[in-house]
């Protein structure tokens, strides 16, 4: 662990700007080997502070929607947009300041086709369509499964055909696919023989194939190999320039959120009380849900609980092996607001520091105020160490109302 981060004010996310680097550096020698465009999806992580960092890497970025398309402009580079689907008034401003922009069905395209092939008499901008391949590779995670039944993301096959058949594809550029969610390239592959298989002879038309986000390629047990082998399968089957979008690939395993231990009470095991809140700071944690890693010990199991008497209410019976058990949570009136149970190395005081692990992602761009929480510092760690790069304040949820 940098002990810097012992310095920081809590509650603070800390962006690690080297592992962030070498992160980028990844993702830049898969655009150089195979010619992609890697782009930041911003909806997991938008600090715009790091843009011109992240520029010198990547092809651009990528929004869901016109307030990060704005933000993406910062960029200066490749500004997409997907949405499911626009207001009159955003596309006006899209056209403007966005080169790409996908439809998620005929019909939005057909509404705003007139004025987007006007717009691209004058700028350089492309056009696409969101495709459901109906090639499901996710377990258990229903909420991010775009081919899940009944999901309304992208046009399955059956209304493509019908789609083509009344309208054409006279326009469209490029289709696009985002099916994955933290996953290797061998479900990549199975999505990708599904998309050439179903819409194939549609591809022979397009100029660009956007697979979408979902890919943790900066992960260590990541096959590059075989991605770089899906990109050039559709490069030189098809004739297609590839578009990625990731977002953890992105920052994984770059930040951290630095907590500090307010009280400590008992009901059956200890509770640690922290200034870090579940809900409000790492929703992820309630929606996924997930436990994040710590420094100084590790997420409690079935067998930890077995294995510990909780009988007396003095941390002294839980100690075992020279290790404590732990429930963590936040001071909200969310009864739910646990971050998780864990194992630590040594037992906790009040004003006590825990670091959570691999928290750039998913975390700065969904926090919220509920029972107005402040929000947590934004801090960037440099070689030359902690540098607070946004604050927040009473004004900042007062605004919010």
């Amino acid at each position: 662990m940098d002990e810097r981060l012992l310095q920081v004010k809590t509650p603070a996310f800390v962006i690690d700007q080297e592992k962030l680097l070498n992160n980028l550096l990844i993702l830049k020698e898969v655009q150089d080997d195979t010619g992609c465009r890697i782009l930041l999806a911003q909806k997991c992580f938008s600090t715009y502070s790091l843009y011109e960092l992240m520029g010198k890497y990547l092809a651009g970025t990528t929004a869901s929607g016109i307030y990060e398309a704005k933000l993406g402009s910062i960029m200066g580079k490749e500004n997409h947009v997907f949405s499911p689907a626009y207001k009159d008034e955003d596309m006006d401003e899209l056209l403007k300041i966005c080169d790409h922009i996908v439809f998620n069905s005929f019909s939005q395209w057909i509404h705003f086709k007139e004025k987007c092939l006007k717009a691209k008499m004058s700028r350089s901008i492309e056009f696409g369509l969101r495709i459901n391949p109906e090639c499901s590779t996710q377990e258990g995670h229903a909420i991010y499964d775009p081919c899940s039944p009944f999901s309304r993301m992208g046009i399955t096959l059956k209304e493509f055909e019908k789609g083509v058949a009344s309208y054409g594809l006279h326009g469209i550029d490029g289709l696009h696919f985002h099916t994955l969610c933290e996953q290797n390239a061998d479900d990549l592959e199975i999505t990708l023989n599904a998309v050439f298989d179903k819409f194939g002879k549609y591809l022979k038309e397009m100029k660009w194939l956007n697979i979408g986000g979902g890919h943790h390629i900066t992960r260590k047990d990541y096959n590059i190999s075989l991605l770089k082998k899906c990109i050039k399968m559709a490069q030189d089957d098809y004739g297609l320039n590839v578009i990625l979008e990731p977002g953890e690939a992105v920052a994984l395993d770059a930040g951290y959120m630095v907590s500090t231990v307010l009280d400590i009470v008992h009901n059956g095991i200890d509770i640690a009380i922290m200034d870090t809140s579940a809900a409000c700071h790492m929703p992820d944690i309630i929606e996924m849900p997930y436990t994040p890693q710590i420094f100084g010990g590790r997420i409690a199991d079935k067998d930890d609980f077995n294995n510990i008497s909780f009988d007396s209410g003095n941390i002294e019976s839980q100690k075992s092996h020279d290790q404590y058990l732990y429930r963590l949570a936040g001071p909200t009136c969310l009864a739910g607001d646990v971050i998780g149970d864990y194992i630590l190395n040594s037992p906790l005081n009040v004003g006590d520091k825990v670091i959570f692990k691999d928290m750039a992602i998913y975390t700065m761009v969904k926090t919220n105020t509920f029972n107005g929480m402040p929000l947590p510092d934004i801090v960037n760690m440099t070689k030359d160490g902690p540098k607070t790069i946004r604050k927040f304040n009473y004004e900042d949820f007062k605004n919010r109302l």
